[in-house]
């Protein structure tokens, strides 16, 4: 039982740290470079998979691996709608032209 409580710890805490990762993208893009191209449609399109993952991720622990607590159940929605947000990303830059990976 003591094993099982440190797996649903570990993932808990991953999923955790998965909320704050994307934010980091703010003090990244005040730099001079980060806005130009191509190294901006690189850096958005990586953190955009990454919220992608995350919420694919978190939804996966919370339903196949039950930790299904209130902590949880925030990282699931929060991550849920980066995830949304990351997907809106990709299907922006792709109506743009601008993704990284056709070039």
């Amino acid at each position: 039982m003591k094993n099982n409580n440190l797996k649903q710890t570990v993932l808990t805490v991953i999923c955790i740290v998965m909320l704050f990762l994307p934010w980091t993208i703010l003090p990244l893009r005040s730099f001079p470079w980060a806005l130009e191209s191509p190294a901006a449609e690189i850096m958005i399109s990586g953190y955009a998979a990454f919220m992608i993952f995350s919420g694919i991720f978190t939804a996966l622990v919370y339903v196949k691996g039950k930790v299904q607590h209130t902590l949880m159940k925030l990282c699931v929605v929060i991550n849920g709608l980066y995830a949304l947000g990351g997907i809106i990303a990709f299907v922006l830059m792709i109506s743009q032209g601008t993704l990284p990976l056709g070039k």
